[in-house]
């Protein structure tokens, strides 16, 4: 008999992304041209929520958008996705959340956002979804909302015996407390360097500052590595998982895509090491196409890079 699929809650962010290439960066002042500009939907949560949904969990998303026309991508999305938007709300005091993203000729990324709306999250919000999160398998958050919010998703998660994975991006210092209910923590390493106060290029070995952020009280810390894999790093496990071999051309969805794939094999009893690796295969394929949503795996693709790579 086929299990039920995982339940998935993720409390995060919705943004329009408008992305752009660009040869190099201007300077304040200069303008120069660039080339492929696309406008689509994006916002960590939302990409999350429909990246599990592709692999066929029961995806929901709790998040608030604005009353304009941005936010209407939103609601198109979801429907055509099979997102539960029970807990989406629009607000007209912000508006939707916004991402500029400029790429680069190797596929590399500059983003700067605008969360709007996303920034009215608070604890009590995610406490009005407390039904759905006591259902869930997983409990997924990211910090494009509130940091009280996002801590109020990983104490509930924890309070109904759900898995909790935080996302810690956009990076920024977090108080311990916050650590204790989360038992799956994915940075980058960029990432990885903000969180304990560091430049983001900090030459000390991820593994040196993994192993400083697990003094602080989270379980499992899983830094991904770009085409360099993922560090595994747990009470039972001090590894480097190898990644996929892939043609990148964009990479700005793969964090989402792997957190979405290491998800759903959570939520479906895998091995933390065989879900690291699921993860890895999804975030592999989001780097082959241009832009978020194209890039996000449905399972039978997921599957074929997967058994193909490990």
């Amino acid at each position: 008999m086929t299990p039920p699929p995982p339940v998935i809650t993720v409390v995060g962010s919705f943004a329009v992304g408008l992305t752009i290439r660009a040869s190099k960066l201007p300077i304040f002042g200069q303008t120069i041209l660039g080339s492929d500009f696309d406008m689509g939907p994006g916002g960590k949560g939302s990409n999350q929520a429909i990246g599990t949904a592709r692999l066929e969990a029961n995806s929901s998303l709790v998040a608030i958008i604005g009353q304009d026309k941005l936010a209407e991508i939103a609601i198109e999305l979801y429907g055509q996705e099979g997102i539960d938007t029970r807990h989406l709300s629009r607000s007209e005091e912000r508006a939707t959340g916004v991402g500029f993203i400029i790429l680069n000729e190797k596929g590399e990324n500059l983003i700067i956002l605008d969360m709007g709306a996303n920034e009215l999250m608070d604890p009590a919000y995610v406490d009005s979804a407390e039904a759905l999160i006591a259902q869930s398998d997983i409990v997924m958050t990211v910090l494009e909302i509130p940091i009280p919010a996002a801590m109020r998703a990983m104490e509930l998660g924890r309070k109904y015996g759900a898995k909790t994975i935080l996302n810690p991006a956009p990076a920024t210092p977090l108080p311990d407390e916050i650590f204790s209910f989360v038992d799956y923590l994915t940075p980058n390493e960029s990432e990885l360097r903000i969180l304990l106060g560091l430049a983001p290029d900090d030459p000390r070995p991820s593994r040196e500052l993994a192993s400083k952020l697990r003094e602080r009280g989270i379980g499992s810390v899983i830094v991904t590595l770009g085409e360099q894999g993922t560090l595994v790093l747990t009470d039972h496990h001090d590894l480097n998982v190898p990644g996929c071999k892939a043609d990148v051309v964009d990479t700005t969805g793969a964090g989402d895509a792997f957190n979405s794939g290491f998800a759903v094999a959570l939520g479906e009893q895998r091995g933390l090491i065989e879900a690291v690796q699921f993860g890895c295969a999804c975030g592999a394929l989001a780097c082959t196409k241009l832009g978020v949503i194209p890039g996000l795996a449905y399972r039978e693709a997921a599957d074929e890079m997967f058994s193909s790579q490990y």
